[in-house]
């Protein structure tokens, strides 16, 4: 074999590791894509929602199908955090909640809900993900009429006063009564 025919065959193997790497990769791309539209699809479904725009939040937020259980929760999250910091009352009811909802230990929406009781999320995520539960509850989807507004904000009464008061029992704060009548004008109001 000369050198220019082993140059040649080398170039050409080369050539077919490059192409052979890229169908690779638009094979994965492809795949991603199908799941996300499969995801967005499955999350139309459980919450009534057919904006394509909200879906997508709703993905930019990090839900899944799996995950969806604890979008409700979000709000009593948010007034768990009011003062600064979850208490082991607070902890606790929100766990409490959490299985009521079916949300079993260790599935991916306990992790999520985990996750949000070690770490705050953002405010821009508690904004957010009260207007997609408003739009959900809007919406009349099956998922959403397991919990109404009221249902939330009462949840959220309990989480504000598992801490406070004489030994715990009966005091609202300031900053929760603000987090709670904020969260009351979130849920309910319109557009």
């Amino acid at each position: 074999m000369s050198e220019h025919e082993f140059l040649d065959e080398r170039r050409r193997a080369s050539e077919d590791d490059y192409f052979r790497k890229r169908d690779r990769e638009l094979i994965e791309r492809m795949r991603q894509v199908a799941a996300t539209e499969r995801d967005r699809s499955e999350l139309s479904a459980k919450t009534g929602l057919d904006d394509p725009a909200l879906l997508g939040e709703l993905q930019d937020l990090g839900f899944t199908p799996q995950t969806l259980p604890v979008l409700p929760l979000v709000p009593i999250v948010q007034m768990a955090w009011a003062e600064g910091g979850i208490t082991p009352a607070e902890r606790t009811l929100l766990i409490k909640v959490a299985r009521e909802r079916g949300i079993t230990e260790g599935s991916p929406a306990d992790t999520l809900l985990a996750g949000w009781m070690a770490r705050k999320p953002t405010n821009d995520v508690f904004e957010k993900a009260t207007r997609l539960i408003r739009a959900m509850l809007e919406s009349g989807a099956p998922d959403a009429q397991t919990m109404s507004a009221d249902d939330l904000i009462k949840y959220c009464e309990n989480i504000a006063t598992a801490s406070g008061g004489i030994l715990g029992i009966g005091k609202i704060s300031a900053d929760e009564r603000a987090t709670l009548s904020e969260i009351a004008t979130a849920l309910k109001s319109r557009g």
